[in-house]
């Protein structure tokens, strides 16, 4: 490619003056006008009002057709003014295609995809017309396709968890099909942006990597590139992206003759600044900017690429202990307690999340204390604008390559693609601090496990396990962390989640080792939610307890009145977990005195759910521990979020409104927390307990509350000890009385769980209880005070709550002046109180308990504090 002074290059986005329609591009059905880019057929027939909001009622049903048709959409765009002059050529980039689809340019085939989560790149040399360029992408069924493909493969054993068989050859998103949470709305389109670019000479990517000195003030960043065409010079500029304040500049002369060039640029960075996850320091972000020049003796840069990272070090501390092996996140020489929630697609639709809508999920995270996200293996390697949240924010991003709950294939075509879609997506993201994690797959080892495949664990040629029933291990053990390693520069990789020691407890839920999804509570034998703390292990990666969302919700996704009751048909339709109506209605009825309209029920659900949040965030936290000692190195619940507007496991609805377990959760993951806990004993037994074969459903009730024990103990986030004390307080349910209280000086070690009263029965008289003579008939009341101020509150409640009567609680709501702060105070205790939330109204607290004489502050945004409605336990 020769050289000249004038060298161009354009880019130029085709996302607008799109049609579509149904069929081939040879059908006769009409063209109609199409979204912008990104943008997939269910959005473009509801602008055409063809089909109804399948997120309303029973909607989900009539557009179930869509996904068995063929659909073509068509643009028409003018060749770039600079095609054809000196040595330019032209490529069309297409970011993003779901999912088979066959690109058409000028009457000639130029691309055809089978992998969604593929950027493509084609050279359009000869084929741009003088006149406007036709260009049309025809998108088959991937249901259909991905039968073929099943039927193509039949030495493959095909087990597909939650869908049909035809999610598993398919390399998209998997969600799609359908899952206990969300539709099946099985979309297609170009939900990515789509462009034509020229250039004569240019840079495609650089890739930017770092090495911090031992003491972590020092970093070597190296920044490298491979020109297409003869790169003169190039300028490498780190600067601070906060200031722009420039901290180091290399300029790079290089003798390319005429031929493509290889950059490779390191520069020596002092006293630099750390980036550090939420709460633990800032976020310190830096820019890398290369300017390269590809003419001679150019004042301006010919292409200018830039890279914002941050300078953090990453480990995975999996070490053995008293307890097995460790599981925890290390970052800076810091360890890091990771109190987080696990991450959906945001949408159904993926082209309507905005990166605004990102920043405000992300700014939720951030605000509720949380310090990671789980990216599920069912949905995207998510967005530029998720990732750059998260790294502004100080939000840890688990990332899971896209496979979950199934048998995956592993014959070679699919391989090639699976290579080539890990690789585009650790070098789109690998620059981001905020991922400190790749997972090969979500669940498929619990495949393994169930279905009794193949799995040797001294087998350790990956080529042989290509021959197994379990192929897709080559994929988890072998080719993923290699593309990581190659790639990624130092991000650790895990095979699965959950995932063991690579041993005999590698496919098992195991307590001692590795990552666990506890699903015993909600599913499998349903155990109360108030054995969440003895359930948990290393690291907790998922877990989780339905709820409904708010009334505003619901009323917003089922349009008729006369469907909004528990039970109804639209209601039972919306919930797509499986046997909800007999777990939903059994976790309450077991707890609390059940009340079945709408408002009643909801609010019920919601208090359950933050109840279950608050056993195990505090419990789990507890086993933190100390130094050498961290028994449990994360909670990560399922899920925060939704894709839709519906009854599930998030904490968090689909208009971002928060359930009261999101803030049960900010409480529990407050930098210094107290926390109290009674202990655990039974009112009713399930067929899973040993004596229930035995002794039925007999159960000394006289003991329920006998004596019960309790635990108190401080969690630290913090770098700094803690000097405080802690004063507990127990109340009378009945009357309010204050009938014990006593105070504790304590000192608290950095970064550590300690406990103060362990297996501990309150010194006063039992039939000092009231609640008509029973024992136990009272609250319990802890306040961590430091430097004189209340930092930190929590309350242990007799359970089960269904026993105690909430009569007469006295409660008192008032507000500020300007109405921006309302104010509870009850002269008895009570449990549960939740406002109804809205989308767009934020509170500083919900969901909580109030003890007599306390007031409980709430700071509202979005909307006046005298708006809100509420609940509580017994109203």
């Amino acid at each position: 490619m020769a050289a000249n002074n004038n060298i161009s290059s354009t880019s130029t986005q085709l996302n607008s003056k799109w049609t579509f329609k149904q069929g081939d591009r040879n059908s006769k059905e009409e063209y109609l006008p199409a979204n912008d880019l990104p943008t997939e057929v269910h959005r473009d027939l509801l602008k055409n009002e063809k089909v109804k909001d399948p997120f309303q009622d029973l909607n989900e049903l009539s557009v179930r057709w869509v996904a068995d048709k063929i659909w073509t959409y068509r643009t028409v765009f003018a060749t770039p003014t600079d095609y054809g002059k000196h040595n330019t050529l032209a490529y069309l980039k297409f970011e993003g295609l779901d999912t088979f689809v066959t690109v058409w340019l000028n009457g000639d085939v130029i691309l055809v995809a089978d992998n969604m989560f593929v950027q493509h790149e084609v050279i359009v040399a000869g084929k741009l017309q003088a006149e406007g360029n036709v260009l049309e992408l025809v998108f088959e069924p991937a249901k259909k396709k991905g039968l073929e493909v099943v039927k193509e493969h039949d030495e493959h054993r095909f087990i597909v968890h939650q869908t049909e068989t035809s999610r598993g050859p398919v390399r998209k998103a998997q969600y799609h099909w359908g899952w206990d949470w969300g539709p099946i709305l099985l979309t297609c389109g170009p939900w990515k942006p789509i462009s034509i670019e020229t250039y004569e000479c240019r840079i495609s990517d650089l890739s930017v990597s770092y090495m911090l000195g031992s003491d972590l003030k020092s970093a070597k960043v190296t920044a490298k590139a491979t020109s297409t065409g003869p790169l003169r010079r190039a300028t490498l500029t780190v600067a601070s992206k906060e200031s722009n304040h420039i901290v180091s500049q290399k300029v790079v002369k290089i003798d390319a003759n005429g031929n493509d060039a290889a950059l490779d640029v390191t520069l020596d960075l002092n006293d630099i600044e750390l980036w550090w996850p939420r709460g633990y320091g800032a976020q310190a972000l830096y820019q890398i900017r290369l300017d390269a020049y590809f003419g001679a003796n150019k004042s301006e840069a010919d292409q200018t690429l830039t890279k914002t990272v941050g300078l953090r070090k990453v480990e995975l501390i999996k070490e053995p202990d008293a307890h097995g092996t460790s599981f925890y996140f290390r970052v800076n020489d810091m360890d890091i307690f990771i109190g987080g929630s696990c991450w959906i697609p945001a949408d159904s639709f993926l082209t309507r999340i905005t990166a605004e809508q990102y920043r405000a999920w992300v700014q939720l995270v951030a605000d509720g204390n949380q310090t990671m996200l789980r990216v599920w293996g069912g949905g995207i390697y998510e967005s530029d604008a998720f990732f750059e949240a998260a790294d502004e924010l100080g939000i840890l991003v688990w990332q899971d390559f896209a496979f979950a709950c199934a048998n995956y294939p592993a014959y070679p075509n699919y391989l090639k693609s699976v290579e080539k879609e890990a690789r585009q997506n650790v070098r789109r993201l690998r620059h981001h601090p905020s991922l400190v994690i790749w997972a090969g797959n979500n669940e498929d080892y619990q495949i393994v496990e169930r279905y009794g495949l193949k799995y040797d664990v001294d087998d350790h040629d990956p080529q042989s396990w290509l021959k197994t029933d379990f192929p897709a291990r080559y994929i988890y053990e072998h080719l993923l962390p290699k593309i990581v390693d190659e790639e990624s520069f130092g991000t650790p990789y895990h095979p699965s989640s959950p995932f063991g020691d690579g041993k005999s407890t590698t496919l098992k839920v195991d307590p001692t080792v590795g990552d666990v999804h506890q699903w015993n509570v909600w599913h499998g034998t349903m155990e109360p939610y108030q054995r969440l703390p003895e359930m948990g292990g290393r690291f907790v990666s998922e877990f989780g307890m339905e709820a409904y969302p708010h009334v505003s919700t619901l009323e917003r996704c089922i349009t008729s009145e006369e469907n909004r009751y528990p039970g109804s048909m639209a209601m039972d339709f919306r919930n797509k977990a499986i046997g909800h109506e007999r777990r939903l209605v059994s976790y309450v009825a077991e707890n609390f005195r059940i009340k079945y309209d709408l408002e009643g029920f909801t609010h019920l659900t919601q208090v359950i759910q933050a109840d279950a949040m608050s056993w195990s965030y505090k419990a789990w936290r507890r086993q933190w521990g100390s130094p050498g000692k961290r028994t449990c190195g994360g909670i990560l619940v399922w899920q925060l979020n939704d894709c839709w507007p519906t009854i599930s496991w998030a904490i968090v609805d689909y208009h971002l409104v928060p359930k009261p377990a999101y803030y049960a959760i900010k409480r529990a993951m407050q930098p210094v927390t107290v926390s109290v806990q009674r202990k655990y004993k039974p009112w009713t037994k399930r067929p899973s307990d040993s004596l229930w074969q035995r002794e039925t459903g007999h159960i000394e009730m006289n003991d329920l509350w006998q004596n019960p024990e309790f635990d108190v103990w401080i969690a630290n986030g913090t770098e700094k000890k803690i000097k405080g004390e802690i004063r507990l307080t127990c109340y009378s349910v009945a009357t309010g009385e204050l009938i014990h209280s006593t105070s504790q000086e304590i000192v608290n070690a950095p970064n550590t769980s300690t406990a103060f009263l362990e297996n501990t029965v309150l010194p006063f008289e039992a039939n000092a209880m009231g609640e008509g003579g029973r024992a136990g008939g009272f609250v319990t009341h802890a306040k961590l005070y430091v430097d004189g101020e209340c930092v930190s509150n929590d309350t242990a409640w007799p359970e089960p709550i269904k026993y105690l009567s909430f009569e007469n609680r006295g409660v008192e709501v008032a507000y500020s002046d300007d109405k921006s702060r309302v104010f509870v105070t009850a002269q008895r205790p009570v449990k549960g109180f939740v406002f109804s939330e809205r989308q767009g109204t934020r509170l500083s607290d919900n969901g909580f308990d109030v003890m007599p004489g306390e007031r409980k502050e709430v700071i509202v945004t979005g909307g006046t504090a005298d708006g809100l409605k509420w609940l509580y336990v017994g109203i």
